[in-house]
């Protein structure tokens, strides 16, 4: 009895032991010694609680894996795993520190799964950083110094600050590899690795086949990449020299979390937008036909904007001209002329480029372009050169041997590539651009013959017969023209992801649209009608018909047509088809069922539809959508007329952008000066409207005045609320000064979900707003601003804050005085 009674007096104090004991290894710590270990359900958390270690599940299956993954995101994201070939097939396991410092992972059986091996250290610690690297080194020594780190062993994802490539001192190769499935972290098909032949590149490989290849570093970006060098979010580094080959990345604001993942046959990054708790597709590649490897096999050279895609370099000719014709140009090209060797033969140069494949090139990084020249010419095996760094001037030298293959072609960017040909071919012209212009010379020619000649033949006729002929005649051409235009977009077969146009019969427009009756009539804008209507499967359309009373609309529709099938986008309009036939122009596009943005946020009675959650997703949606216009789409595309009237909204209010007609193509996102504009007064940004200069930022500017218009549900009229020398830019900008942003949200949001957000999404549309345009953020900025927990800048005052007379907004939909055209206010 005594005994027991001993006992029970020793047993609370028994309990306090186990249970404090259990708390101090279940607390959360950032590192492990030789005298700790982490079993499952335990794990290692960064001291700044970005990232943790411990065991998980993928996805259904049952197989358990030790991994490190983002500690406070929502969405289980694993960045990195140790035994990805060997999974846990129960939950018994445990990550021991040995003595010498090496890390081993047991199973229940006591099975080494995976381990670091031998370290051969006196005082060793794992610790996992807020970085997401899991190091081991020596505490008794130099603590930066690390024996063994996970980012040397990367999986599938590259975070900020990792390094791919190699290390020459120790011939380690860092390189991605896709995961098996969803479930199966094991190595997958795909990796993305850098080859140090030539010049170093990377490439996705499947097994042993080139998928794509990303180009040489040119000293700015990847020859193949050359929007890098377009990015304010990111910074990107390239180092090369006798010790390491690699390549890594920063992110320039701290707050903004963002991965880089090899998936499957892509590589993709991604960003984490905490208000929709959900990963971002920033950026991915490849990104269409001519980014995938040696698609117009060696000598030819690909162009996403042609088509076929495929052309044959200057000198050459296609090697199974049958095979091109049937836009399969993977045979690539040959010779037309023969080299003859040393002073016989010269230099084309192509500009533009994305560099050949430099796998077989050799690279002097010392050499000047000229000594290039020379060395490539006196070597008869020289097929081309070319810089191998554009920074500063250019240096280096790139010389290739054989076959000239992957190459492809910008609209602007890229290389200068320096192609070897005969004596004769050289002085056969100077490349395409001038056999274009002879060809342009010929039929100014022979139109101006033609035309004389009927001049002369309708001499007899009467004067008004011949005005009305004339006139039937150039619509009738220009009919055919497009015709013709749209059937050669429908012919190619080749097996891309190219869109093809389906043309639509009048007669079945004209049911499905009750004879274009004004029950059906949508709207009215610069181009023409927009009508309803319902094809006989029961798909609703919008009819876009040309009016003949416009006077830009012939140009518009082409734009608008060829535009708009090279794009595709969640948050762009779908265009379905296009009717050409007899003297009807008409677009057809997917049916939005809760039309334009303008006619609910602008109408009281509707406004109440979109709360503040559907308000912001609608601002992100148009955000991602201009994104994708101005840097992922193959053109990259300046709307030049976003507003309201032209973002239409789908039956879950997902906002799609829409409207190409007066859209512009850009290059190196430098400005442009045009005489005539086009777009609507309180969207146009002030250099726009008043130099005519416009770039990416003039959309930057329409947007955030969108984006105040879609908080405030007011218009950016000329003159605004009690103070009438305020317009809708003004007025935000004074209640921002005055701390008192809140009152610009539209009063039928009584109690937006964030606060914060609202602010925020005010804060970002002024800093769109900004007068001048260097400083506006770019589109990619802004979608990061708008989603990612990031410090912003303090926004500056916007443009067009001064009165202006109310004559500023009387013109009418698409009124053109002094080569000027413009969009009243009204949404149509």
């Amino acid at each position: 009895m005594s005994l027991e009674v001993n006992m029970n007096k020793k047993w609370p104090l028994f309990l306090l032991f186990f249970f404090f004991n259990l708390s101090t290894r279940s607390s959360s710590t950032d590192s492990i010694t030789v005298k700790a270990s982490i079993s499952d359900g335990q794990t290692l958390i960064s001291a700044g609680g970005d990232f943790e270690l411990g065991f998980f599940t993928p996805g259904v299956s049952r197989n358990r894996y030790l991994g490190i993954w983002y500690k406070n995101i929502p969405v289980h994201t694993v960045v990195w795993v140790a035994n990805r070939e060997n999974p846990i097939s129960d939950s018994i396991s445990n990550l021991t520190m040995q003595n010498n410092g090496g890390l081993i992972l047991q199973n229940a059986t006591g099975s080494i799964l995976w381990s670091t091996g031998s370290l051969n250290l006196t005082s060793p610690v794992a610790q996992l950083l807020d970085s997401g690297n899991f190091i081991v080194k020596d505490a008794s020594y130099d603590s930066q110094k690390i024996a063994w780190q996970s980012f040397d062993y990367p999986t599938d994802t590259l975070l900020p600050g990792m390094k791919l490539g190699w290390n020459l001192k120790t011939n380690l190769d860092r390189y991605l590899t896709t995961w098996e499935s969803n479930e199966d972290p094991s190595v997958g098909d795909y990796s993305f690795k850098l080859d140090l032949h030539g010049s170093p590149e990377f490439y996705i490989w499947n097994g042993l086949t080139k998928i794509y290849r990303n180009g040489p570093w040119t000293g700015y970006d990847f020859s193949g990449e050359p929007e890098m060098e377009y990015n304010n979010a990111f910074s990107f580094e390239f180092v090369s020299n006798e010790d390491e080959v690699y390549y890594t990345y920063k992110i320039l604001n701290s707050s903004v979390i963002s991965r880089f993942v090899l998936n499957q046959s892509m590589i993709q990054r991604y960003v984490w937008i905490d208000s929709q708790e959900s990963w971002f597709l920033y950026w991915s590649m490849p990104r269409d036909r001519c980014d995938f490897y040696a698609q117009c096999g060696p000598y030819g050279v690909c162009n996403s904007n042609d088509s076929p895609v495929c052309n044959c370099l200057k000198g050459f000719v296609p090697k199974s001209p049958q095979n091109w014709n049937m836009r399969d140009g993977s045979g690539g090209c040959v010779r037309r002329t023969q080299l003859q060797c040393q002073n016989r033969d010269g230099f084309f140069k192509m500009s533009g480029l994305k560099l050949p494949d430099t796998s077989q090139a050799t690279v002097n990084k010392s050499m000047s372009l000229d000594e290039c020249r020379l060395n490539c010419l006196a070597n008869c095996s020289c097929t081309a050169f070319a810089n191998a760094n554009i920074s500063d001037g250019g240096s280096g030298c790139i010389t290739w041997r054989g076959d000239l293959i992957d190459i492809r072609e910008f609209e602007e960017d890229g290389q200068d590539l320096y192609i070897r040909l005969a004596a004769s071919e050289l002085d056969s012209g100077k490349g395409k651009s001038e056999s274009k212009e002879t060809v342009i010379i010929i039929i100014v020619i022979i139109a101006a013959v033609l035309l004389l000649l009927g001049f002369c033949g309708c001499c007899v006729l009467k004067k008004k017969l011949k005005r009305h002929s004339s006139r039937r005649a150039r619509r009738m051409r220009s009919t055919r023209n497009l015709q013709l235009s749209f059937s050669s977009i429908n012919t190619d077969q080749s097996p891309s992801n190219e869109l093809d146009l389906p043309l639509f019969d009048l007669h079945t427009l004209l049911l499905a649209t009750n004879n274009f009756s004004i029950a059906n009539k949508l709207g009215e804008g610069g181009f023409g009608a927009v009508y309803k209507g319902k094809l006989g499967d029961g798909q609703f359309i919008a009819v876009k018909r040309l009016s003949e009373k416009s006077l830009q609309g012939l140009e518009e529709f082409k734009n608008e047509v060829m535009l708009i099938i090279k794009l595709q986008h969640i948050n762009l309009v779908r265009l379905l088809g296009c009717c050409i036939q007899g003297e009807e122009r008409m677009l057809i596009y997917e049916y939005m069922h809760n039309r334009s943005l303008d006619t609910i946020i602008f109408d009281k009675s509707k406004s109440r539809l979109l709360n503040w959650q559907k308000r912001f997703k609608i601002i992100a949606g148009i955000a991602r959508g201009l994104l994708y216009l101005h840097q992922d789409s193959r053109l990259r595309i300046i709307h030049r007329d976003l507003k309201a009237s032209n973002i239409l909204l789908d039956d879950d209010m997902n906002p799609k952008i829409s409207d190409f007609g007066v859209a512009r193509t850009f290059g190196d996102g430098t400005d442009e000066h045009t005489k005539r504009l086009v777009g609507t007064l309180g969207y146009m940004s002030p250099e726009y409207a008043m130099d005519g200069i416009f770039s990416v930022k003039s959309d930057v500017f329409s947007f955030g005045v969108l984006i105040l218009e879609i908080i405030s549900g007011k218009k950016n009229k000329a003159t605004y609320y009690a103070e009438p020398q305020l317009n809708l830019l003004s007025y935000s900008w004074n209640l921002w000064k005055e701390g008192k942003c809140l009152e610009l949200l539209d009063e039928s949001i009584r109690t937006p979900a964030s606060i914060p957000e609202v602010v925020r999404c005010v804060q970002v549309g002024l800093l769109c707003v900004e007068e001048r345009a260097e400083d506006r953020p770019d589109m990619s900025l802004v979608a990061l601003m708008l989603g990612a927990q990031m410090s912003l800048p303090q926004p500056k005052p916007p443009g067009f804050c001064t009165y202006r007379s109310s004559v500023d907004t009387e013109f009418s939909s698409r009124r053109t005085v002094n080569d000027i055209t413009v969009t009243m206010m009204e949404g149509r």
